[in-house]
């Protein structure tokens, strides 16, 4: 476990960096570090983020994933695929974040 709060967790399986819980503005700070942390220390050169499971739609979730994918891109690992639940892709889409989304080597490349 990397972070953990009574309301969200971050965790590694494999490659994958796993968010449970809904992400509020009070823990994005520590839960952003968390997982820059790993990043840095991590020799995986592909990694995925998965959000499945953070149920509540918020910006706060997206610009945690902003900041994982600065530490990618400071490292050279490719975000292999990044995984959202139902409400955080409707607010990603509204953001116009699809092609990210679904194409996160290819769109961090520009």
């Amino acid at each position: 476990m990397l972070f953990t709060h009574p309301s969200v967790t971050v965790s590694v399986e494999g490659a994958t960096l796993v968010v449970v819980g809904d992400v509020d503005v009070t823990l994005a700070a520590g839960l952003a570090a968390s997982g820059v942390k790993w990043l840095q220390a991590t020799k995986h050169t592909s990694v995925i983020f998965d959000f499945n499971q953070v149920n509540k739609a918020s910006s706060v979730a997206i610009s945690v994933l902003f900041e994982w994918l600065r530490a990618c891109q400071m490292r050279g690992i490719d975000a292999e695929a990044i995984y959202f639940s139902a409400p955080l892709r409707r607010l990603a889409s509204m953001a116009e974040l699809d092609d990210l989304i679904d194409h996160p080597t290819s769109a961090l490349m520009v």
